[in-house]
């Protein structure tokens, strides 16, 4: 039978993902829309978001934090272009985001000394096999396979290459080890669900090392650059970004971070996110019909959450037949006002990805999951 409870916020969305419970338009009422971005009042928010984040993630005193343009994607180019060549590299990909940085060290930079680590979706690579003498550039969480590292225990201490970590769907759900990481990069519309198109990037003192003595051979386009005269560009990292930020945005990202704030800080979102999963483990568990992509749960995601459908049904079709089922589910959902956009990624296997940031409620995911098997039962009925 058709459930009777719906989700009060059916927005399952990996990016941008669901606003803060209890959000409104109203969040923005201060925002310095008609504003220089230069004016003093406006780097003073600006640097607000700086601040916050640093706290709230826990940040080492010595690292830098700072807005740059173009979300996550940016912030990943800006790092590659500017920092790798001085060293090989170990390049970590189990899923499309990883796999395009892959493709751009390979492709564009063409770096001669890389050595590749590939997975497929659901798994990650031997971490073992990882050489920590060159530069290594990984995601901590693969957001379209919903497989993360476990750990930070892999990395060691004594490295002589930068950890270069795409950290943007596990940053603020997740313990990250800052002493392992070098760069990481993320965007404002991850787990705090922030607006799209200004991406975040951490930089340790390292890091800061390899900018300021090391110039790559190629040129550096004016929105990837980090330095001037062989110095870091510190205004960055200081309320004065390279381009024109939104302050709509800016606005937005200090409500997430004063809701977090007040929640309880990093464990509170921590412990949302894992609520999530479990939510979703529980009812996995007793399914005749749908499980995990990541099977092995030490590497599973808490934010991006991804099933797949393992009736013998459905898995016996062909792969054609298989993409539009879970199509026709996903349809019938949001048809109903269900759940949206939680589809898998495009280039992922076929099923399903359920967003589990903390912005997301638990019991709007209990709600969700009913529905998820009434939509089976009425594919399965309908196409046997």
């Amino acid at each position: 039978m058709k459930p009777s409870q719906k989700p009060a916020r059916p927005f399952f969305s990996s990016g941008p993902c669901s606003k803060r419970p209890g959000w409104s338009l109203s969040a923005l009422d201060e925002a310095l829309v008609g504003r220089s971005h230069r004016s003093k009042v406006a780097k003073s928010r600006i640097q607000e978001v700086v601040d916050r984040s640093k706290r709230l993630l826990g940040l080492p005193e010595d690292y830098l934090c700072g807005i740059v343009p173009a979300s996550d994607t940016g912030a990943m180019e800006m790092v590659m272009w500017s920092m790798l060549g001085q060293r090989g590299v170990e390049m970590l990909a189990w899923e499309s985001f990883g796999s395009g940085w892959v493709t751009d060290v390979v492709k564009q930079l063409k770096l001669p000394e890389t050595n590749r680590h590939e997975a497929s979706y659901g798994e990650i690579p031997d971490l073992k096999r990882v050489d920590f003498d060159n530069d290594v550039v990984f995601t901590w969480n693969g957001t379209t396979s919903g497989a993360k590292v476990p750990d930070g225990d892999w990395i060691p201490a004594d490295r002589k290459g930068l950890t270069i970590c795409d950290a943007t769907s596990a940053v603020f759900a997740m313990e990250l080890p800052w002493d392992k990481i070098d760069v990481a990069t993320y965007s404002w519309q991850k787990v705090m669900g922030g607006e799209a198109a200004h991406g975040m990037l951490v930089l340790s003192p390292r890091a800061v090392e390899r900018l300021e003595s090391y110039t790559p051979a190629w040129p550096i386009p004016k929105i990837f650059r980090l330095t001037k005269g062989g110095k870091l560009i510190s205004g960055i990292f200081e309320g004065a970004t390279i381009n024109t930020v939104s302050m709509l945005c800016v606005e937005d990202a200090l409500d997430g971070l004063k809701w977090a704030e007040e929640l309880g800080g990093l464990p509170a979102l921590i412990a949302r996110s894992d609520a999530n999963l479990v939510v979703i483990e529980d009812w996995v568990e007793k399914s005749d019909w749908a499980g995990f992509l990541a099977a092995d749960r030490s590497i599973r995601s808490n934010t991006s959450i991804c099933l797949k459908i393992v009736d013998t049904w459905f898995t016996s079709q062909s792969e054609a037949d298989q993409a539009a089922g879970a199509k026709k589910m996903v349809a019938m959902l949001e048809k109903e006002g269900i759940g949206f956009d939680f589809g898998a990624y495009r280039d992922a296997p076929t099923g399903f990805r359920i967003w589990g940031g903390a912005t997301v409620d638990a019991e709007d995911i209990a709600a969700l999951l009913p529905w998820l098997d009434w939509a089976y039962a009425k594919l399965k009925k309908e196409e046997s």
